[in-house]
């Protein structure tokens, strides 16, 4: 059963210590997942390849910075 964003958050509020740490954990594979089947929609449409295009220029040119 799929309640509003509203009973959801009333839900949420009403959890054990134990639970919401059971819902953090879920939430954060379960957003990690969305985000990588996004990110692989985006891959294969092209989307990516003007900004992986630019970052390879950009390089090429020695433009570019380094992490310490």
């Amino acid at each position: 059963m799929v309640g509003t964003l509203n009973d959801i958050e009333m839900a949420i509020t009403a959890l054990t210590e134990d639970d919401l740490a059971r819902l953090r954990d879920w939430f954060e594979e379960f957003d990690a997942e969305v985000w990588d089947r996004k990110y692989e929609q985006d891959a294969k449409s092209g989307r990516l390849k003007q900004v992986s295009d630019m970052a390879v220029s950009e390089f090429k040119q020695g433009r570019f910075n380094m992490m310490d």
